[in-house]
């Protein structure tokens, strides 16, 4: 049986991959990688030209985009609610999520939080191409996740069913 070692990269549109290779660069400090542009798609042999961009998101981790200038312009699911689909990324610790807002508002990128999740917090904010992006320190203890981990199995199986938040969690938000 085969198991995943690591995710290569994941990979989302941008309107302009220059303006986001600059972007990424000057707002959350990541190396551009590099760059793949074709003609045609590989996978379909289809005539569409593209540019493939990968930036460093740290660890071994990549983040990559698609530039597709033959595309009709993007837009969003209209069905599904602005803060849901969202690229989160983690940095060290309070401090470094601090200076990341400190840093983006500085560039003029609207920010919003930090956000307490119970075992993590956040701040966020949206890319040139309206991606929502998460960036996200964790504070979790070792007695919260298996806390966690042990009701996972029973709030699935609630939630299949009654399509209502369990509140075997709860206790996360109230702290």
């Amino acid at each position: 049986m085969f198991t995943i070692e690591k995710i290569h990269h994941v990979a989302y549109r941008c309107d302009d991959a220059k303006t986001t290779v600059e972007w990424y660069k000057k707002n959350l400090n990541m190396e551009f990688m590099l760059a793949i542009a074709e003609n045609e798609v590989p996978s379909t042999k289809e005539p569409d030209p593209y540019m493939h961009i990968f930036l460093n998101a740290g660890n071994g981790n990549v983040l990559a985009f698609f530039e597709l200038p033959n595309s009709p312009p993007m837009q969003k699911d209209p069905n599904t609610p602005e803060w849901v689909q969202h690229i989160a990324l983690e940095v060290k610790d309070k401090s470094a999520l601090q200076e990341a807002k400190n840093h983006l508002e500085s560039n003029d990128v609207d920010v919003l939080g930090i956000v307490a999740h119970g075992i993590f917090k956040s701040i966020y904010f949206f890319d040139p191409s309206g991606h929502r992006i998460e960036l996200t320190y964790r504070e979790e203890t070792q007695e919260k996740m298996n806390k966690l981990k042990k009701v996972a199995p029973l709030m699935i199986d609630e939630w299949s069913k009654t399509k209502r938040a369990p509140n075997h969690a709860d206790w996360l938000h109230k702290q």
